[in-house]
């Protein structure tokens, strides 16, 4: 009796499973698929995804256009979907791979996101050793002087940054960026390289290494930044230290459930 329990147990773990490729593939496949196409993705024969579709679809999970036939994600996954989005806190999705990046380099590390007042400062890991960069939790980091300041410009939309913008060169007419051109093209060029590095912009001495974190819409939820002092933080875009802030910001950006292969970035 208890063996024949065990089976059932596992037949219904399996049959889980196999519904969860198929929703899985329902996604890769979105808009919409057939039902043999979606069978060859899976590589189950068409007869089995069909009857696991039946099911999907009673539970809302799939839908079946009736004017093509073919199949795509249901009311209910969309919900679920939803959901998880609205949990994923990029403070929390962030924090064990910014202490690891600290771990690593031995240099201080923050985390911002934009906020009404600009770039901020929500949560930092400081190096650990006797010379080290403070840097202020809260602090507001200026969009046009600070290499976190600037990745956020190469990817928020103009209209979320142009008064701040105009603000900061009321303040400094002669900065280096006032010209529209000159500030583009740099956008331009963090984009291409998908990170971006000053040295002593913001602090005399002070390197800094930023790069952005993306959200599963492909739109940047915030920037991971590495500073230190010149003498001993080698911030160059193609240094080792780039290298693995780039593998820190993809893979919060992909637990955030972003996927490049699909992103218009």
């Amino acid at each position: 009796m208890e063996k024949t329990s065990d089976n059932n147990g596992k037949q219904k773990v399996r049959s889980a499973e196999v519904g969860t490729d198929i929703l899985k593939a329902l996604a890769e496949l979105s808009p919409s698929t057939s039902l043999s196409r979606l069978a060859e993705h899976v590589q189950m024969p068409a007869s089995k995804v069909h009857r696991y579709l039946q099911a999907l679809i009673a539970s809302g999970f799939a839908e079946q256009n009736a004017a093509t036939n073919h199949y795509g994600l249901g009311r209910e996954a969309l919900r679920v979907g939803l959901a998880a989005l609205n949990s994923m806190d990029v403070l929390k999705v962030a924090a064990l791979p910014l202490a690891e990046l600290r771990d690593d380099l031995n240099e201080t590390c923050f985390l911002a996101v934009w906020g009404n007042q600009g770039a901020t400062v929500v949560h930092i890991e400081p190096a650990v050793r006797a010379v080290t960069v403070v840097t202020q939790l809260g602090s507001v980091l200026p969009l046009l002087s600070s290499s976190t300041g600037l990745v956020f410009g190469a990817y928020l939309p103009a209209r979320e940054t142009v008064d701040l913008r105009a603000q900061e060169l009321h303040n400094s007419s002669a900065h280096a960026l006032a010209d529209p051109q000159v500030y583009t093209t740099m956008c331009e060029q963090i984009r291409q390289r998908g990170l971006h590095h000053v040295h002593g912009l913001l602090m005399p001495g002070v390197d800094a290494l930023s790069a952005p974190v993306f959200n599963a819409m492909g739109k940047i939820a915030a920037v991971l930044t590495v500073v230190g002092p010149t003498s001993l933080f080698y911030a160059d875009e193609n240094g080792p230290a780039a290298q693995r802030l780039l593998a820190a910001t993809q893979a919060v950006s992909w637990r955030m459930g972003f996927d490049p292969a699909t992103s218009p970035l």
